[in-house]
């Protein structure tokens, strides 16, 4: 256990540094392996060192397992299964939201209303029409289901989504979200449950067809 913290504690090893193999490190630290690997388990519960099967052992804790896997499955989804997993969220999201928003969140979601109106390109429309979405998300007030819904989003933050959404924008449909988001919030604000959920389901179908299935006509 000397030998080994010594060695971790030298400049020879950068935090993250992957180790050298078992029988490697054994003979160098001159100790068999059965004590090495002893040695490697009390220092994993201790934090010092992190071991992934198959790549190996590394110094320092362990990364976000989290992130980690956000990544993994960030690159093995596609923009048809983001729009899918947000026509089964956010229409129920909105419809908490219409139950529960309060007076300052319902003010704040006209803000995002006027600004995305007055967006003069695409991109200043997708970040207030984001904000539109988020604000009626946090409105629903459900910690677990705020977090899938960012989760959705870091998602929709793809190379891929961006290059789709330049394509399907049009202003003619700029507008027409516009008006669509418009009556969102007033059901929302007329503690209309069901309407808000309807009209969000609506609204991302539209967005689903233009994005996917004709992203660069009408």
């Amino acid at each position: 256990m000397q030998k080994l913290k010594g060695l971790l504690a030298s400049d020879r090893f950068a935090a993250q540094k992957r180790l050298p193999p078992e029988r490697t490190l054994a003979n160098e630290l001159g100790v068999s392996r059965s004590g090495l690997r002893k040695a490697l388990a009390i220092l994993e519960r201790e934090e010092k060192i992190w071991r992934h099967v198959g790549r190996g052992t590394f110094i320092g804790s362990a990364p976000d397992a989290g992130a980690e896997d956000l990544s993994r499955v960030s690159a093995a989804t596609n923009p048809a299964e983001i729009m899918e997993a947000r026509l089964i969220l956010e229409p129920k999201l909105a419809s908490l939201a219409a139950l529960r928003a309060t007076k300052n969140e319902l003010a704040e979601m006209e803000i995002y209303l006027k600004k995305s109106k007055e967006a003069s390109d695409t991109v200043g429309f997708e970040k207030w029409d984001e904000l539109l979405h988020r604000s009626i998300a946090t409105a629903g007030d459900n910690s677990l289901l705020i977090s899938l819904f960012s989760v959705i989003q870091k998602m929709r933050q793809s190379n891929i989504w961006g290059r789709l959404k330049v394509a399907s924008v049009t202003n003619e449909r700029r507008k027409t979200y516009c008006v669509q988001h418009r009556g969102i919030v007033k059901a929302l604000k007329d503690r209309h449950a069901r309407m808000a959920e309807r009209l969000m389901r609506e609204h991302l179908e539209a967005v689903r067809k233009h994005l996917i299935a004709d992203p660069h006509h009408g």
